[in-house]
């Protein structure tokens, strides 16, 4: 029995979706191999495996770092992997094992983070373009979620396409019982729920969301995801611009968040760089309206199931939601290719796919 490590340092992050997906769906398809899952000390007691070929070992060694590149290194050394799977870029890379490397997208290396020192942040951008690079040339296979993800890893790169598996993600129902945001009872709101960072393009956001409330003067824009330097910024930034009607919750339970997708006017998504979108497979799950960015792989994931905008251009974001929030026939016409998009990904397939890469590298 072979034995693949799985780096799922990522499990409690945004892009912890993914490896924890993979690995729910991996321990249901895969009985031949022996799976060790390498998690940091805090997510240790959070995750367990189901199936005796599955396995959890401590990682302490934190992404970007000399303990990454030297102890992390030396962990794997001794774990005599016969294939190590990185869920994300961020790896030793002089470690000389088979690897398979998951590149969720190359936003790191175009965007700038406001909340991060200009000059530390700058370096590091350089230091993340020369992983990248060597990454994608000393792993033995690729996995993106998109195949403009896919194409970009080839021209930054160089490395051949036929090294990268495109495989999706996909949108699980959340189960968890529905559970209202008092203040939002009531009341006609659109939403985003994510992160803050540049690239995700909220000041265009709320600037369309002004030129909005001259129709709609009662609508709420509401921006759910932990707060954080960025989000403090631009809360503060639209105070200072008299912008009203903006709800920055925080965190939201999966209760709440599914409230929000079921009750919203629209799912908003403006992004500027996106390597799949999952946020808004997830509301059109849960039956919301996406109006979304024409930027990088959004159309290529939500089709004809989301209503476009330029992402530049906040006269084109808010007519573009204006549009769904009066037209009933587009706006059903949404929810009904929402549910028919969602259809068309799903996790145990991405597993499968992933499966194969395995038994590729390995010769099998």
């Amino acid at each position: 029995m072979k034995r693949i490590v799985i780096d799922a340092r990522t499990l409690r992050t945004s892009t912890g979706r993914y490896v924890e997906r993979l690995l729910h769906y991996l321990q249901q398809i895969d009985r031949e191999h022996e799976y060790i899952v390498l998690l940091k000390p805090e997510d240790i007691a959070g995750w367990n495996p189901v199936r005796a070929n599955f396995s959890k070992h401590i990682c302490p060694h934190k992404e970007f770092g000399f303990s990454e590149q030297i102890g992390f290194k030396k962990q794997l050394d001794g774990l005599r992997a016969d294939l190590v799977h990185f869920a994300m870029i961020q790896q030793p890379i002089w470690y000389h094992g088979r690897v398979v490397t998951t590149m969720h997208d190359l936003t790191t290396m175009r965007f700038n983070n406001p909340a991060k020192n200009s000059a530390v942040f700058s370096f590091k951008q350089q230091v993340y373009k020369y992983v990248v690079w060597r990454v994608a040339h000393k792993s033995q296979a690729l996995i993106t979620p998109s195949d403009f993800v896919a194409d970009d890893v080839v021209r930054f790169t160089g490395v051949q396409a036929k090294k990268i598996t495109v495989t999706h993600e996909a949108a699980d129902p959340i189960t968890a019982r529905t559970k209202p945001l008092p203040q939002l009872v009531g009341k006609r709101f659109l939403m985003y729920v994510g992160r803050p960072t540049p690239h995700k393009n909220l000041e265009r956001l709320i600037e369309a969301f002004s030129l909005l409330r001259a129709r709609h003067p009662q609508l709420i824009l509401v921006l759910a995801g932990r707060k954080d330097a960025n989000y403090e910024r631009i809360e503060d930034e639209a105070y200072v611009n008299g912008v009203k009607n903006l709800l920055f919750t925080g965190f939201v339970t999966e209760g709440q968040l599914r409230w929000l997708y079921e009750r919203c006017e629209a799912y908003v998504f403006p992004s500027l760089s996106e390597g799949f979108g999952l946020p808004g497979l997830e509301a059109m799950q849960h039956g919301a309206p996406v109006i979304a960015s024409r930027a990088t792989s959004l159309p290529e994931v939500y089709g004809d199931a989301a209503h476009y905008f330029d992402p530049y251009n906040t006269q084109s974001m808010a007519d573009a939601i204006q549009e769904v929030m009066t037209d009933k026939k587009l706006r059903a016409s949404l929810i009904k290719k929402g549910h028919e998009q969602t259809g068309k990904y799903s996790w145990q397939e991405t597993a499968e796919q992933t499966v194969g890469v395995y038994r590729h590298v390995l010769g099998e």
